[in-house]
């Protein structure tokens, strides 16, 4: 199982060359709500551009991922052990892959550098 961090996912959605490991991988690929809620941030912010208008939730009719939701407390409970990072997204996006025991799909170095190579899939 993969569980997507923002990028990877919105690299995903564009056919991106960076996404061609996951492509190879294979198996089933799941999305984060952190992930989404991230990417209505970025949204608001001005700071990313959905193509056509495109929301957040209109991510989740792409039949190539799921939406996973872990129970909160668990999964807020196991970003609390995460502090070496002040991203309050990378937190929870290490936290639920954590909890589920997915690798992470990403090409975040600081993320990389924090996890052990099972935990993650490098873009």
């Amino acid at each position: 199982m993969i569980l997507l961090d923002t990028n990877a996912l919105l690299w995903f959605q564009h056919n991106h060359p960076r996404a061609r490991p996951l492509v190879r991988a294979g198996g089933t690929v799941y999305v984060s709500p952190a992930s989404l809620l991230e990417i209505a941030v970025l949204t608001e912010a001005g700071r990313l551009r959905a193509r056509g208008g495109a929301s957040a939730r209109d991510l989740l009719r792409d039949e190539r991922w799921a939406q996973d939701d872990p129970p909160s407390a668990d999964w807020f409970d196991a970003a609390l052990n995460i502090g070496w990072t002040r991203d309050v997204f990378d937190r929870l996006l290490v936290a639920h892959a954590r909890l589920r025991r997915w690798r992470l799909a990403t090409a975040d170095a600081t993320i990389i550098e924090h996890l052990r190579p099972h935990e993650y899939l490098e873009l």
